[in-house]
């Protein structure tokens, strides 16, 4: 559920409160404001029927139409403030983000004192992720309309992104205590410290905003996921499915389902979650996917066999490996007279290619088209020759709809080149003492991912390990964090020659089939080291889906999970794991040197 399979970007959505820009530059009172301007307003004759043609269409959500009346009135009169305001709004909600932002702007600059301008070009500036952006625009309409209740959740809003979470409570503050009605307050509140690290203050919040308003889907959701942080597993499943009841736009229903999903296959229940797993495919979940493709769908009940088949990859490389759990079950299904074509991030093909060599293994393409990521298979020569399609999660929907049908495979269901694994082996052979593979991750630990990633300084007691040679499996530049440890520790990691761990991917596999232990958090490295039957420790969190309600890791067998048993103590679980880790090195030093091709 996103590159690092419990971490990445789509897992982050699910495990981050629903706090996001409050307001709507086509609700019904921002209608009836527009529509009383329009009244006073002196526009060119031949411009504003135009301009009260979009506003009735905007109010009766004729999007396309409205954008169509907007544009007549600009091209009368391009000056006209309010034609650039609905043409904006028009656009924001027919999804060209681009073109609304350019919209707003052009109306902003025609009158740079307009507050409801600058409040709707803050939120589409926060949608886009444009914080410093959004935050100068909230702070501008909150200098007209001080503690007003929308700007100032918005403007916590995106405090909270930045990180900045002290400046966002105190934004939050005021305006609680100027509206202390205000449900959304509360709830943005909630976010905050979630976010922060304080679960337990974070759901007396939303607590607080579901008094106030009961039928606040929105809260119950929140608290649905503080309560499944906490271990209250069977309370949050029965919030998040009542706020499902209750949510009131198709974008909330499909983040909820999405989250439903992630708790359900946390607990073990993974029929009805991977069943609900199909929000992400929803064209109102967050930034999905649209694949090129005009291919049926592979649908749960349709007969494989005999089948040309078609499975894209989806979210990022931890992900595409993990999903490939199932493969060899699909080739069987589509039986000897059927075929399997995999459409995986360029980087994988050599691997892929190897693991499953009855597959046409290439490479998908993604772009960035009008506002959407879109994924081809430009490999694929005769779409007419493809029975059906499916993103490659859905192969464990149909595949693994309980823990039984998770083979037991230590050796892995992906292979390395036997040829690099011994050249790995030799390069190695210099280091005393068992070789041990670390992901740390980051030095820097972003937002709600204390929950999922330990900061590098608890990895001390580890790295205290006697006996062990450390190597470093982390892409990016960690010059800074083997310093750390060269200075704090007088323990050196080291960095293997002449491999690029971000893009060669083949060779990482390679890389780490030739240690003797890999420990870290699930990553893509990770995801193949232990994918290609490298020995591993897991190192994940008390509610990450990805364990699927299981003591041991299903996905790959011979791996070893560790995770803390309250959120975010990481502390005492690096302590079990050193001491695990001393015990492992004692073990390995009385056996004969390891040996696996």
């Amino acid at each position: 559920m996103g590159e690092t399979s419990e971490s990445g970007a789509a897992q982050r959505r699910l495990a981050k409160s629903y706090g996001g820009p409050a307001g709507d530059s086509a609700s019904s009172e921002a209608v009836k404001r527009l529509r009383g301007e329009l009244g006073a307003l002196k526009a060119a004759q031949a411009a504003l029927p135009h301009l009260k043609r979009a506003l009735a269409l905007i109010s009766a959500k004729d999007y396309e139409g409205a954008r169509r009346s907007a544009q007549k009135a600009l091209d009368r009169d391009p000056g006209l403030i309010h034609a650039w305001h609905l043409l904006a709004i028009a656009r924001e909600h027919l999804a060209d983000w681009p073109g609304a932002l350019e919209a707003y702007e052009r109306g902003l600059s025609l009158d740079p004192s307009n507050p409801p301008i600058a409040n709707d070009l803050g939120r589409l500036a926060s949608k886009m992720e444009m914080y410093p952006q959004a935050e100068m625009l909230f702070r501008h309409y909150l200098s007209f309309r001080p503690f007003a209740p929308e700007s100032s959740n918005n403007l916590a809003g995106v405090l909270r992104e930045q990180m900045r979470y002290d400046e966002a409570v105190e934004v939050l503050k005021p305006a609680i205590q100027a509206h202390p009605d205000k449900v959304m307050l509360w709830n943005t509140l909630g976010t905050v410290l979630e976010d922060k690290g304080d679960i337990e203050q974070a759901s007396i919040f939303y607590a607080e905003a579901l008094r106030l308003d009961p039928k606040e889907a929105k809260a119950r959701y929140n608290l649905s996921n503080t309560l499944f942080a906490l271990g209250r597993r069977d309370e949050a499943i029965a919030e998040c499915r009542e706020a499902i009841a209750g949510c009131k736009t198709p974008e909330d229903l499909t983040t909820m389902r999405f989250a439903l999903a992630a708790m359900l296959l946390a607990v073990g229940e993974l029929g009805e979650g991977w069943d609900e797993y199909t929000a992400r495919l929803e064209p109102t979940y967050c930034d999905p996917i649209h694949f090129l493709t005009t291919r049926p769908r592979w649908e749960p009940g349709v007969d494989l066999e005999g089948r040309h088949l078609l499975l894209f990859g989806e979210q990022g490389l931890g992900d595409e490996i993990l999903f490939a759990n199932p493969l060899d079950d699909v080739i069987a299904a589509l039986g000897p007279g059927g075929r399997l074509s995999l459409a995986v991030t360029d980087r994988l093909v050599p691997l892929f290619t190897r693991a499953f060599p009855r597959a046409n293994v290439g490479a998908h393409v993604s772009i960035r088209s009008g506002g959407r990521n879109v994924r081809g298979a430009p490999f694929i020569q005769d779409w007419a020759d493809v029975d059906l399609w499916a993103p490659l999660g859905e192969a464990a929907r149909q595949m693994r709809r309980d823990l039984a049908a998770f083979p037991q495979r230590p050796e892995g269901f992906m292979k390395a080149d036997p040829a690099r694994v011994a050249h790995w082996r030799k390069a190695l052979s210099h280091l005393p003492g068992p070789r041990v593979g670390l992901l740390w991750t980051s030095m820097l630990i972003n937002s709600t991912r204390y929950r999922y990633f330990a900061p590098f300084e608890a990895w001390a007691p580890i790295l205290r390990t006697p006996g062990v040679s450390f190597v470093n499996l982390q892409y990016g530049d960690c010059s800074e964090a083997i310093a750390k440890v060269r200075a704090d520790y007088g323990v050196e990691i080291f960095e293997p020659p002449d491999i690029d761990l971000k893009n060669d991917l083949d060779d990482v596999a390679a890389l780490a089939c030739a240690l003797d232990l890999t420990i870290g958090f699930s990553n893509a490295s990770f995801n193949l080291a232990a994918a290609t039957g490298g020995p591993a420790w897991l190192l994940t969190a008390s509610d990450a889906w990805a364990r699927l309600g299981a003591d041991a890791y299903p996905w790959y067998s011979q791996v070893r999970a560790f995770w803390p048993e309250a959120v975010g103590d990481w502390t005492t679980l690096m302590r079990d794991v050193a001491e695990a880790l001393a015990a492992h090195a004692a073990q390995m030093s009385l056996a004969p040197a390891r040996g696996r091709a």
